[in-house]
């Protein structure tokens, strides 16, 4: 291969400080929001499910407005006063395994009418109510849970967690993250076995089949300035292998959409509701469209006074904790494709405090989920050779028009349910295996992590099933440490992660054969004290140089310190071997990427 090529191709048009002109910005952010769609929409979908809502595409509908108005305020807070790299914010699959265990209690139960779309009158109050209880209870429990992590953030607290989570917690803990979807994939696909099959079948072959068949992208460099280049439509490691499939996810999503409305309209499909397959037609839901208000403006409160409850707390805990882990290791990641410098403590502290902030708001507003950073839009940056973080802030100003436009929330209502089940089986399955592929730090010939591994992976799948089939086991004589009991048993990736962690860090083993060391290598860096640093990450307005130069306030774990080391460098233009990242951009390590894939 010509190494000048390989080069070559590896420069970033812009770095994260650059600004690229307006229409750059916009045409890109709008790719970083297509990527991002398969996690964001799924996430309500989902919850609709434990929230009695099946039946009611107009709530459904309001629901992935408001995620994604949320998700663009979350990600301009991010860029602007976070860690201040372009990654972008959206929900997270973490906080959506203990949501549904605490939805799954017996008070929360659905009551049987709410199943039969016959008997639901969306407009009633009785069937609002139902709904919305449960709504104002997750979002008590999410926005009590995110204080943690704005306390963990701003503290400096973090890097005390980091010390003690390894491989062989992060491995089972995302892990069971999708292994414990399944019955909600299985669900859905058995509306239509064929549709769902043919669903699966588009993803991967588009994902998978044809990643190596390179498609017209409009790119942009400074010598050609913006012209159309053939590029991969998958992220790729150097060995070949996807790293990132959600723009193949949505484009599986609308061919399969489309078939089954044209199934529908030339009456292939059954009518009768009782029939199989019915669930694959697309006119069932056909007038939320048209009911849907074409402005709608999402609210703090919109669906009432939070309510709090101590086991949906600690069950968000669960999950605010591991967003937390996965958030690091997306910020290195993001920070050696945008031409930027490892991320110091205080930028890293900041950028969690600020999640921390999303979740609350993401709570506040009533998503019923909080934010975490998307690396399937890190990943993103490899492809466009663009690492501005104004591309990121014009796909944050995007999301939050869209959830302003009722009826882009309504569009995707009317996916069918088997359309929606291929979906979840290839999303939850590459979230189950980006787990495992975190053992690849670990000695796994060490009968040591075998294991703990192993140990880990079954409790978290037998213990939750246990429970469920015989809720009334757990009996304290205390209502309150009974539900949370109830909430924890049942989650899954808390189960899993919590003896990995209590066994990983219990049983002898050495940071080599635990995986510490080759965990903790792209932490090692930390470039806190060079003025190119600052740069990147100092907050914006001034407030940096403040802080700094005061005799106090300098000490607090989300501010820089000031520059001790002086550095004539301004920028990725200055040097280019100053900034540049160990391997070529866009073939980021998937050790850096694969932690926080679709969660």
């Amino acid at each position: 291969m010509d190494t000048s090529t390989e080069g070559e191709s590896s420069k970033l048009a812009y770095c994260v400080t650059d600004v690229p002109p307006w229409y750059l910005c916009i045409l890109l952010g709008i790719q970083h929001c297509l990527t991002a769609f398969g996690g964001i929409i799924a996430i309500p979908l989902i919850l609709s499910q434990g929230l009695c809502l099946q039946h009611d595409g107009i709530t459904q509908s309001h629901l992935i407005s408001t995620i994604f108005f949320v998700s663009g305020i979350c990600t301009l807070l991010q860029v602007t006063f976070g860690i201040r790299l372009p990654i972008l914010q959206g929900g997270t699959f973490t906080l959506l395994a203990p949501s549904m265990a605490m939805l799954s209690m017996p008070e929360w139960t659905c009551p049987a009418w709410t199943q039969n779309a016959s008997l639901v009158n969306t407009s009633s109050p009785e069937f609002v109510e139902v709904w919305q209880s449960r709504m104002r209870a997750l979002q008590g429990s999410i926005m009590v849970g995110s204080l943690f992590q704005v306390f963990v953030g701003f503290s400096g607290l973090i890097g005390l967690f980091m010390r003690f989570i390894g491989p062989l917690t992060i491995a089972p803990t995302i892990s069971l993250i999708g292994l414990s979807l399944f019955d909600s994939a299985g669900a859905n696909a058995g509306y239509h076995w064929g549709i769902s099959a043919m669903t699966t079948a588009l993803i991967t072959l588009f994902s998978q089949y044809l990643r190596h068949i390179p498609v017209p992208f409009p790119m942009y460099n400074k010598d050609k300035k913006l012209h159309i280049s053939r590029v991969y439509t998958t992220l790729q490691d150097q060995k070949g292998d996807s790293l990132s499939m959600y723009p193949q996810v949505l484009l599986g999503i609308t061919l399969s959409w489309l078939v089954c409305y044209i199934l529908t309209t030339n009456n292939v499909l059954p009518a009768e509701p009782e029939k199989y397959g019915y669930m694959a037609r697309t006119d069932l839901k056909g007038d939320v469209i048209s009911k849907a208000p074409w402005i709608t403006f999402p609210y703090p409160g919109q669906w009432g006074m939070p309510t709090v409850s101590l086991a949906g707390v600690v069950g968000i805990l669960a999950g605010v904790i591991s967003s937390m882990i996965e958030s690091v290791g997306d910020y290195h990641a993001c920070a050696r494709l945008s031409g930027a410098p490892p991320p110091p403590k205080h930028a890293i502290n900041r950028g969690i405090g600020i999640e921390g902030l999303g979740c609350l708001l993401a709570g506040a507003w009533g998503t019923g989920n909080g934010t975490t950073s998307y690396s399937e839009n890190v990943g993103a940056l490899g492809i466009t050779k663009v690492g501005s973080r104004m591309v990121i802030v014009a796909s944050g100003v995007l999301m939050v028009v869209m959830g302003v436009f009722g009826k882009v929330g309504a569009i995707f209502t009317t996916i069918p349910s088997p359309v929606i089940g291929g979906m979840f089986m290839v999303m939850f399955g590459v979230i189950s295996a980006a787990g495992v592929s975190n053992l690849q730090y670990a000695d796994m010939n060490s009968s040591r992590n075998l294991f703990v591994f192993g140990f880990s992976m079954f409790s978290g799948l037998v213990i939750p099933n246990w429970i469920l089939k015989n809720p009334a086991a757990i009996a304290t004589g205390v209502v309150e440490l009974d539900q949370v009991l109830q909430v924890l048993l049942t989650t899954s990736m808390f189960v899993g992660g919590f003896f990995g962690f209590i066994l990983d860090n219990t049983i002898p083993g050495s940071k080599h054969e635990r995986g510490i060391l080759a965990w903790n290598k792209a932490h090692e860096d930390d470039s806190s004290n060079t003025l190119e640093s600052g740069e990147v990450y100092n907050l914006p307005f001034g407030i940096s140089s403040y802080l700094s130069s005061s005799s106090w306030l300098r000490y607090i774990p989300f501010c820089p310190p000031g520059p001790r080391v002086p550095s004539s460098l301004r920028g990725c233009a200055a040097d280019s071997n100053a900034l540049e990242p160990k391997q070529p951009l866009g073939h980021p390590e998937p050790s850096q990427i694969i932690i926080g894939v679709a969660l």
